[in-house]
């Protein structure tokens, strides 16, 4: 990879790796079904805008089901259920719970497409088991029902996320990154519409809330997707999802140094583990080499 999509890759990690951040602070305010309207309303409008003036704007009819399919479980669910576990976890663990989602992306492969599960992939599926049981465990969290919910609700969101990667490489071949990241966002708005006016906030939002709906909105969404596109145009789609392995590094980071959260030796432990663990999965490490998914959906964050 060249210095500048080195560079691409490091700032898209930070901008994903930040939506923790951004959910954290504006999902008490808002509610977490409106912030995710307003994140993929704005996000898909701006790159409705991009489409329009470099005049590539994608045809849409063929396939718009599964754009749908992509908006729900790509983008309206997972950050609905991740935006809500963040009403009680830090931005960091849910970030660090995030990286799991390469894990359950090998579970869905193994059942769906009956991709072989390899001495490397079953080993590393174990270890990201301990990893996720040193973070809940042995971490500086109080284990109250609501906890165990948002936990439970951060890793339903993962596996969403895992689901959507597979859905994605069966049904959306040929199709283009940026047809993908456009409509799904416009379609996961209209399926949350409906719950909009039921979450509708009692006070209105402080300038801090305001600042970071859009920063969701258009730096972790609409500009993410933008250099998503362009690493996997240039490197292919398989060097581009090194972001799996940065975003939530930077997501912890971002956490303990802007909102102040708490780092245990423990949580690098668990996070240490769990990237060992999605090395594994993917064949980034050697003993498991064969790649589970050469496509994935931009936006996993």
């Amino acid at each position: 990879m060249s210095a500048r999509d080195l560079s691409a890759l490091f700032v898209l990690s930070a901008l994903w790796g930040g939506s923790f951040l951004f959910m954290r602070v504006a999902a008490p305010a808002l509610g977490p079904v409106l912030l995710i309207e307003l994140r993929v309303l704005i996000a898909g409008l701006a790159l409705l805008g991009y489409a329009l003036v470099t005049r590539s704007v994608p045809a849409f009819r063929a396939h718009w089901w599964p754009f749908l399919v992509i908006g729900v479980i790509n983008s309206a669910l997972p950050f609905t259920l991740i935006a809500t576990a963040e009403l009680h976890l830090s931005a960091s663990l849910a970030a660090t719970l995030n990286a799991t989602t390469p894990l359950f992306g090998a579970l869905v492969a193994s059942v769906w497409l009956k991709e072989p599960l390899t001495r490397g992939k079953v080993l590393g599926l174990l270890i990201g088991l301990v990893g996720v049981m040193v973070l809940v465990g042995l971490g500086t969290l109080t284990l109250t029902p609501v906890v165990l919910l948002s936990i439970g609700a951060s890793l339903l969101g993962a596996l969403s996320y895992g689901m959507a990667a597979v859905y994605t490489k069966v049904r959306m071949k040929g199709v283009s990154p940026l047809a993908l990241a456009l409509y799904s966002q416009l379609l996961a708005a209209g399926a949350l519409l409906p719950a909009v006016p039921f979450s509708l906030p009692r006070e209105a939002p402080s300038a801090v809330v305001i600042a970071s709906v859009l920063a969701l909105a258009l730096l972790s969404t609409a500009v993410a997707y933008l250099l998503y596109f362009g690493l996997i145009q240039r490197v292919g789609p398989t060097r581009a999802t090194m972001v799996t392995y940065l975003s939530p590094a930077f997501g912890l980071l971002w956490g303990v140094l802007l909102l102040h959260e708490s780092l245990s030796g423990w949580t690098i432990f668990g996070f240490g583990l769990i990237l060992a663990s999605v090395g594994l999965v993917t064949g980034l490490l050697p003993i498991g080499r064969a790649p589970i998914n050469k496509t994935s959906l931009p936006g996993q964050q």
